[in-house]
């Protein structure tokens, strides 16, 4: 059973802006902090974002600071990445992931999507 998945990703163009979910089985979020990470071809994989259990607080990396927002409702269940103002770069694989506990730093992400394929490309 896979814990959790990905859903939005697809091809847009430079500039534009796709939003991706994740949604949690088996278990409720609210006691786990939930992150975004990305891998494209030929790379490592990457923390994007990261958000706590409760939503107050975010973490994001410098590549895609003032451009994505992570979120999460979870009354539904679910944790969000916004992507507005897409780049070639960021195209990868995204992953969301889960760490038991309130905080990102220092989590251990334990629990893991499948991924969403997101191409930025003309």
């Amino acid at each position: 059973q896979v814990p959790l998945v990905e859903s939005g990703g697809g091809l847009v163009q430079p500039g534009g802006s796709l939003r991706l979910s994740c949604g949690a089985s088996g278990f409720t979020l609210d006691s786990y902090a939930a992150g975004w990470f990305r891998q494209a071809p030929g790379e490592e994989r990457k923390g994007v974002s990261c958000i706590s259990s409760s939503g107050d607080s975010t973490l994001y990396a410098d590549s895609v600071k003032g451009r994505f927002i992570i979120s999460r409702d979870n009354a539904k269940n679910m944790v969000y990445l916004q992507m507005n103002n897409l780049r070639p770069e960021d195209t990868a694989v995204y992953y969301c992931a889960t760490a038991f506990g309130a905080s990102c730093p220092g989590a251990h992400f334990g629990s893991w999507g499948q991924g969403t394929q997101v191409t930025v490309s003309s």
